[in-house]
């Protein structure tokens, strides 16, 4: 109970009283910012449901359709204060559709005629996509101070980075996306372990070790790729790419495996440069052996995460294929070879930033004991 008032007293109370004040300001004017945009958006006002109907394919998948009238008023635009009658048909499952309820907004179609019809099209979803932002932005603020304010910087910096590499590679019709998006793992790293740690001896070790167990595992994959001439990567799974699919799918591997090494290489050398303070009389085989310790120890985490997030974004479309007749074996194909691939890459760079990270560690640590900082 004493540990936790002491915890309680360190909260920073007026900090959370500004923090859900301003939380609150930003909601309200999301809530009122219908004039921003140029479609036209209604605000249902009542709803009428219709008799649920169940329909089966041809593969005796079960659901159920329901009609709803809605009407509703304009909120926006030159059609604002005219009253919309609009059909919405939704199921059960609601994969492609959603269920409209009285108060909530929708992005609409309006075509001019007689009756004044229109079409309702998605659903306006900023208020929540607000929310959730706002919550992650104060927990990080409250709960980590200087260093969560840090970390929204270096996510901000480096969307902008993000959105400049993108447009290059727009702007180049996608010739140059190896080029552009090489050059942007190079910076996202300078940029975020500059902002991290500082210009310091530390930054350097963990930064040449990010950089080289990235290389690594992409000229590996790179040979490998050579040796088996790519059987099982079906870079056709990317159907809706719209240009050369190899160079985009080894850019985007190659961002993916640089935040796991960069993640590990952080927690190896940040713990191998606190224990060289604490123990200066460390050798730098000790230094070595101890940095070897302490990535076996995260590796196995860090391989499983990885793992499920490149995994877990292919299982609702791997679920669709499987429901609608496909084998596994062509379901795994077309939407789980790549995330596969792309695990395996990415774990090859994990194991290999592990003796970087502790090689460089124990060569350049010991150049100077009085900058173990």
């Amino acid at each position: 109970m004493i540990l936790v008032q002491k915890w309680i007293d360190k909260i920073p109370w007026k900090l959370i009283l500004g923090l859900i004040i301003v939380s609150g300001v930003i909601l309200v004017g999301v809530m009122h910012d219908d004039g921003l945009y140029q479609q036209p958006i209604m605000q249902v006002q009542s709803v009428t449901e219709g008799k649920p109907s169940k329909t089966n394919d041809e593969f005796q998948n079960a659901d159920t359709q329901t009609n709803q009238t809605l009407k509703g008023v304009v909120l926006n635009g030159k059609y604002r204060g005219h009253r919309l009658t609009i059909t919405n048909t939704y199921s059960t499952s609601q994969t492609m559709d959603h269920r409209y309820r009285v108060g909530e907004k929708a992005f609409v179609v309006i075509h001019p005629s007689e009756d004044f019809r229109a079409t309702i099209q998605d659903y306006k979803r900023d208020v929540p996509i607000t929310f959730l932002v706002l919550l992650a932005v104060c927990l990080l603020l409250v709960f980590l101070k200087l260093s969560g304010l840090t970390a929204l910087l270096s996510i901000g910096i480096n969307t902008i980075l993000f959105y400049i590499a993108v447009m290059l590679n727009g702007h180049s019709q996608g010739t140059q996306v190896l080029l552009v998006f090489s050059i942007l793992t190079v910076v996202f790293s300078v940029v975020t372990l500059i902002l991290i740690l500082g210009f310091t001896r530390q930054m350097m070790v963990t930064l040449a070790s990010t950089l080289l167990g990235t290389l690594a595992s992409i000229l590996l994959a790179l040979v490998v790729f050579a040796l088996t001439h790519e059987r099982g990567v079906y870079y056709e799974s990317m159907q809706y790419v719209t240009q050369l699919p190899r160079p985009l799918f080894l850019a985007e591997t190659m961002i993916g495996s640089l935040g796991a090494v960069m993640d590990e290489s952080t927690d190896i050398v940040s713990s191998l440069f606190a224990l060289k303070r604490e123990r200066p009389d460390l050798s730098r085989l000790q230094i070595f052996k101890s940095g070897q310790q302490i990535g076996k120890s995260i590796m196995g985490p860090l391989l499983n995460v990885l793992f499920f997030i490149f995994m877990g974004e292919t299982i609702p479309m791997a679920l669709l294929f499987l429901k609608n007749g496909n084998t596994w074996g062509y379901s795994f194909s077309m939407n789980m070879s790549l995330g596969m691939v792309q695990s395996l890459i990415s774990g090859i760079g994990i194991v290999l930033a592990i003796p970087l990270a502790s090689g460089l560690t124990a060569l350049w640590i010991d150049r100077k004991r009085s900058e173990v900082k």
